[in-house]
C-alpha cells in the first residue's frame, strides 16, 4: 500500500492534465468513432508515459540502472531514427488509392494544389507568434489533415512540438465533418451550391495509364523534391501495388493488415511525445488554434479557387469540391457529396469530389516535401 500512496503523491498537476487528455482522446475514439485506430492507442499511451517513474519510457532505476522503455524504443527505432512508421503507412494509403478519378479529369491536380494554401497561411502566422521556423513549418502541415506528413516533417525538422503536432493533425482529421461544412459556407453561396457537375467523366482511364500514372510521379517528384521522394514514393509504390494486377494478395495485405499494424504502433509510440513536461504548455494551446486556422484555410483556398475559374469557365464547376482538396481522403469527398444532397437531393458529386480528393493527398505529400527542402536549406 505504501508503494501506492507513493506513486500518487508523485503525480504531477501536469500529469493529471494529460491523463485527461487520455481519457478524452479515448472517448473521442470509442463513443464519437472519432478515427478511432489512431486516438485510441494514443490516448492510452498518454496515459503510460505519464504514469509516475513508468516502464514505457527510458529510466535509471536505483539498484537495476539504465531500463529500456517500450514506448520510448519505438519512438526511436520507428521515428527519431528512421521515420520508418509513418512512411511505411504510406504503402497502405497508396494501395487503398483509386486515382482513376483524377486521371480522368486532370483538371482536378489544380484543386489539390490550391487546398495546400492554408499550410503556408499557418507557417507565416505561427512564425509572426514567435515560432522557430523549424516549428512554425512543422505546424502548419496540420492544415494538410495528413497524420503521417505532419509526423515525418516535424521529426525530420527537429521540432520540439512533434506530440502536439500529432494531435492536432488527428484530431482535425477526424473533425473534418464539422469543420469543413462550416467553412464551405462561409465562402459559398446557396446558388453556388446547388451548381450540378456531370455525374460520370466521358474519358475512360486504361490500365497502362494506371499504372504508368504512380511511376512517372514518382520520378517527377524526386526530381523536382528530392525531400519528398520517400513519402511519395511509398505512397505510388502501394498504388502500383494496387493497379499492377499480378499482385493483389499483397495488395490486399498492404490495405489491410500492414496499414492497421502500423496505423496502430504509430498512434501508440508518437505518444512518448506527449509527456506532461513537453505537451501541457501554452504553446500547445497555440499549435490546436493555428492547426484549426490551417484547416479551415486550406479548405477556403480550394473553394475559393474554383469559384475564381468559374468566372472563366463556361460549364461551372461546384465550388464545394474545391474543399475535397486536402489530404483526408475519402472523408472529405463524402462530406461535399453530403452537403451538395442536402441542398439538392438529386446533385451527385462524389466522382469530382473523390479525384479532387486524391489529387489532395499527392498535393499534401509534395508540399510536406518541399517544405523540408526549403526549410533545410534555409536553415
Amino acid at each position: 500500500m505504501e508503494f501506492i500512496y507513493e506513486g500518487l503523491l508523485s503525480i504531477t498537476p501536469q500529469q493529471a492534465i494529460m491523463y485527461v487528455v487520455g481519457l478524452l482522446l479515448i472517448y473521442l475514439a470509442i463513443k464519437k468513432e472519432y478515427e478511432p485506430a489512431l486516438l485510441l492507442p494514443m490516448g492510452f499511451g498518454a496515459i503510460l508515459v505519464n504514469l509516475p517513474l513508468s516502464g514505457v519510457i527510458n529510466q535509471t532505476m536505483t539498484g537495476i540502472g539504465e531500463v529500456n522503455g517500450i514506448i520510448e524504443w519505438l519512438f526511436e527505432v520507428g521515428i527519431e531514427a528512421s521515420e520508418a512508421l509513418p512512411i511505411l503507412l504510406f504503402i497502405g494509403i497508396g494501395a487503398m488509392i483509386d486515382f482513376g478519378p483524377l486521371l480522368s479529369q486532370p483538371i482536378m491536380f489544380l484543386f489539390g494544389a490550391a487546398a495546400q494554401f492554408g499550410i503556408f497561411f499557418a507557417i507565416c502566422a505561427a512564425a509572426l507568434m514567435g515560432f522557430d521556423l523549424k516549428d512554425a513549418a512543422s505546424i502548419g502541415i496540420i492544415g494538410a489533415a495528413d497524420g503521417p506528413t505532419s509526423i515525418l516533417v516535424s521529426q525530420v525538422l527537429g521540432s520540439r512540438y512533434v506530440g502536439p503536432i500529432a494531435v492536432a493533425a488527428y484530431s482535425y482529421m477526424a473533425l473534418v465533418p464539422i469543420v469543413q461544412p462550416f467553412a464551405i459556407r462561409l465562402v459559398t453561396t446557396k446558388k453556388e451550391r446547388l451548381i450540378r457537375m456531370p455525374a460520370k467523366s466521358s474519358r475512360p482511364v486504361t490500365k497502362t495509364t494506371r499504372i504508368l500514372f504512380p511511376i512517372i510521379v514518382t520520378f517527377l517528384v524526386g526530381l523536382i523534391s528530392p525531400a519528398s521522394v520517400s513519402l511519395v514514393g511509398f505512397l505510388m509504390f502501394g498504388n502500383l501495388l494496387r493497379e499492377c494486377g499480378v499482385l493483389g494478395n499483397l495488395s490486399d495485405t498492404a490495405q489491410t493488415s500492414l496499414a492497421n499494424l502500423i496505423t496502430l504502433l504509430l498512434g501508440i509510440t508518437i505518444s512518448f511525445s506527449m509527456r506532461a513536461d513537453a505537451f501541457v504548455r501554452f504553446d500547445t494551446l497555440l499549435i490546436m488554434i493555428i492547426g484549426l486556422l490551417a484547416f479551415v484555410f486550406d479548405t477556403i483556398g480550394g473553394v475559393v479557387f474554383a469559384k475564381v475559374l468559374n468566372l472563366f469557365r463556361k460549364e461551372k464547376i461546384n465550388p464545394m469540391i474545391g474543399a475535397a482538396g486536402i489530404s483526408a481522403f475519402p472523408m472529405s469527398a463524402r462530406v461535399v457529396q453530403k452537403m451538395a444532397m442536402k441542398e439538392d437531393p438529386g446533385n451527385i458529386l462524389i466522382m469530382q469530389a473523390t479525384g479532387v480528393n486524391v489529387s489532395g493527398q499527392i498535393a499534401s505529400v509534395i508540399a510536406g516535401g518541399l517544405v523540408i527542402s526549403l526549410v533545410s536549406a534555409y536553415l
